[in-house]
């Protein structure tokens, strides 16, 4: 083993964490954190293997293989959950999205591995000989599925990341109620962890309960978070509704009206499920709310058609979808147009 090859890849894995984490804590909402933190996966990785193998190309490699892995992963767990959400859930545009997401996916990279090993002889030239339809295609699912890891990845770190418990405010993100008027196990699991906050240090703290009516429902979110609460010893005078919002984003606006218009305070938490508190904390940064997020637990098999959707709503947004183009276009057009071998 070279020790200063071992000590640069110290130097270089260790800085890599710093890094990764001084961003995080100042900017958690940033989605571009999750370059930083997948390069220092890898490169803990990578050391890790090193020190087992004493040779730097070999670890390269077995890192490399198991990242193509860990693509591969990426349909087929889309595909078993779509099959379990469509069991357990039953048959819906939402609950078919990770089914079919799952079969796109697999398509594409088994369209590159069928041509990988009845062809791998030819080398570069088995590229070349691959119609620019399907390098395109193939090329673009791989692209498509490092853009979920990253997400999913840095969805799951972001749980992690330290923060206050501090809050002279604690906002509950509503979600559909059961019967019309029945708080779901989904919601439940929101206000439970509120309460858990309240309790940690934050009895002062007003708990406001967001969330409009809809249609096939007899009250709203709101009235149903506060029954709830007052069920579970929460006095009164700690409880502010909020039952105008029918969105993410007016869950945020609303709330934060009402925490203007008291004047009192201005720390805040927003509370919601594991796999939608990202995107909570994305918006209030966007809508200039000072704001920690805490996330509580989904079940396995709903939270990654979830995570699908929160994917989707995440990289509609006309700036983030602009600047994953310019992405496309800069790293893997090029890579096409170099491998077709055309002028």
């Amino acid at each position: 083993m070279d020790p200063e090859l071992l000590l640069s890849l110290i130097v270089i894995t260790g800085l890599s964490w710093f890094v990764t984490l001084v961003l995080s804590l100042l900017r958690p909402y940033r989605l571009f954190n999750s370059v930083f933190l997948m390069w220092s996966l890898i490169m803990s990785f990578v050391f890790l293997i090193y020190l087992f193998t004493k040779d730097l190309g070999s670890s390269i490699l077995i890192a490399v293989i198991a990242g193509f892995l860990m693509l591969l992963l990426v349909p087929f767990l889309l595909i078993m959950n779509g099959i379990t959400m469509i069991r357990m859930e039953g048959r819906s545009f939402a609950n078919l999205l990770s089914l079919l997401l799952g079969i796109g996916i697999e398509i594409g990279e088994l369209s590159l591995i069928s041509d990988v090993v009845f062809n791998y002889s030819m080398g570069i030239e088995m590229f070349q000989k691959m119609s620019m339809f399907l390098l395109f295609v193939v090329i673009s699912v791989f692209f498509f599925s490092s853009l979920i890891l990253l997400f999913v990845v840095y969805m799951i770190f972001f749980q992690f990341v330290p923060h206050r418990n501090d809050f002279d405010y604690i906002i509950i993100h509503g979600c559909g109620l059961l019967q019309g008027d029945q708080v779901s196990k989904l919601l439940a699991n929101r206000i439970d962890r509120a309460i858990r906050i309240f309790h940690l240090g934050n009895e002062r703290a007003m708990i406001i309960c967001s969330g409009g009516q809809g249609s096939n429902e007899k009250i709203s979110e709101a009235e149903a978070i506060s029954r709830y609460l007052r069920l579970n010893g929460i006095d009164e005078e700690h409880i502010l509704l909020e039952d105008r919002s029918v969105s993410t984003k007016e869950n945020l606006l609303f709330s934060y009206d009402l925490i203007r218009h008291r004047g009192k305070g201005s720390k805040i938490a927003l509370v919601s499920s594991n796999y939608h508190i990202f995107r909570c904390v994305l918006l209030a940064h966007q809508l200039d709310i000072p704001c920690v997020g805490i996330g509580t637990r989904t079940a396995f098999y709903y939270w990654p058609s979830a995570v699908i959707r929160e994917f989707v709503a995440v990289y509609s947004d006309r700036k983030r979808l602009f600047w994953t183009l310019l992405a496309y276009l800069f790293v893997i057009s090029p890579f096409i147009f170099v491998l077709s071998g055309r002028p």
